[in-house]
């Protein structure tokens, strides 16, 4: 009488790999088995030990807290972007209703001023400076023949292809703001017209930071076509 030998089978552990794509193969499981799914306890930031499910609710909850501080951080570009374009429209408007060259530039600079909050600001025009004798705007206008040896300091600007913020050379700043002005810690120079044809807008803040290297240059850019188109008229 012979009597059949019962297959043996090795004890091999699951892997992980192996119940993960179960349950990537079995989205339901933990539907199917809802008091494993609450029995389940995951380790705690405090120490301790929390369900699956409290972990599924903290996780969400942390993603709900930073989409909406995202959202707050849209917002408020999108609030700082509706206030610069009123501005700009504000500055449209009054450059528009410029008769001359001179209400033009006394529009600007009060502009510069009152809206954007310039500490320091001049137009620099390319030009012989006796044809503009009539013109008094105070220090804000500056006409100067495109040769002139003090734009050197400007060569770099000059040849390049849009605005430039940050610190400037104490030679830029003499000639701009005044070899007595010591408040200017950040500027932005703005060119005016395609390859700087007619000058430049130079303005100019007591803040180190307010103007640096690394910032959109877009609105800036703006501004000074706006401002050369404004200036081709006259």
């Amino acid at each position: 009488m012979s009597t059949q030998r019962k297959t043996e089978f090795a004890d091999e552990p699951v892997s992980e790999d192996a119940v993960h794509d179960f349950l990537v193969d079995n989205p339901d499981f933990f539907e199917r088995h809802a008091t494993l799914l609450s029995s389940l306890r995951l380790p705690h930031g405090s120490g301790g030990a929390i369900s699956l499910v409290e972990r599924q609710v903290s996780v969400l909850r942390q993603k709900d807290i930073k989409l909406e501080r995202k959202l707050k951080e849209l917002l408020q570009v999108a609030h700082a972007n509706d206030a610069l374009g009123a501005k700009i429209h504000r500055l449209t408007l009054r450059l528009l209703a410029a008769a001359d060259l001179s209400t033009t530039l006394v529009s600007l600079e009060e502009s510069l001023r009152a809206d954007f909050d310039a500490d320091q600001s001049i137009l620099v025009l390319f030009g012989d400076p006796d044809l503009f004798s009539n013109i008094n705007v105070g220090r804000f206008f500056l006409p100067v023949a495109r040769d002139d040896e003090a734009l050197r300091a400007f060569d770099t600007f000059l040849t390049g292809s849009g605005p430039r913020c940050g610190q400037v050379r104490d030679a830029q700043r003499d000639f701009l703001f005044g070899k007595e002005t010591d408040e200017v810690g950040s500027a932005a120079m703005v060119p005016l017209g395609k390859g700087a044809e007619y000058g430049f807008l130079a303005i100019g803040s007591v803040d180190a930071d307010r103007f640096h290297p690394g910032m959109s240059i877009d609105f800036l850019a703006r501004l000074g076509e706006l401002v050369a188109e404004a200036l081709k008229r006259f």
